[in-house]
């Protein structure tokens, strides 16, 4: 599957993107881009597209990115709300206290069950 994503370019702290489309399998930073559809900085802000091949491309199938999405949404190459990209939040996982229970019950097990005051010693 085809798919219209960043990759980004640049030095470090001067961060600046390039609008690609690759082939999903292939890694991000494999450099091996079927084209090269535009650039974003987002220091700058507005992003240079060639839009007339992102269309094409959209045409034969390819998906864009969420990220991606979004900045074609931006720039109204695509009609549509933009997607949430940001991780979902998990609940707070509970911590069990079935081993502390455990714990406590195995010590009332081995622990006397008199007062240490009132253990006589063995007469020798």
């Amino acid at each position: 599957m085809l798919r219209i994503r960043l990759q980004r370019v640049g030095r470090k702290h001067e961060t600046a993107f390039r609008v690609v489309v690759v082939d999903s399998r292939r890694g991000t930073k494999s450099g091996r881009a079927l084209e090269i559809v535009g650039s974003y900085d987002p220091r700058r802000g507005k992003p240079s597209l060639k839009t007339d091949r992102i269309k094409h491309w959209l045409s034969v199938g390819a998906q864009a990115s969420g990220t991606a999405h979004n900045l074609l949404v931006d720039t109204k190459i695509v009609a549509g709300p933009k997607v949430n990209v940001l991780p979902k939040r998990k609940p707070k996982e509970k911590v069990e206290t079935k081993a502390t229970d455990s714990i406590t019950a195995v010590a009332s097990e081995v622990a006397p069950t008199e007062n240490p005051a009132t253990i006589t010693p063995l007469a020798v």
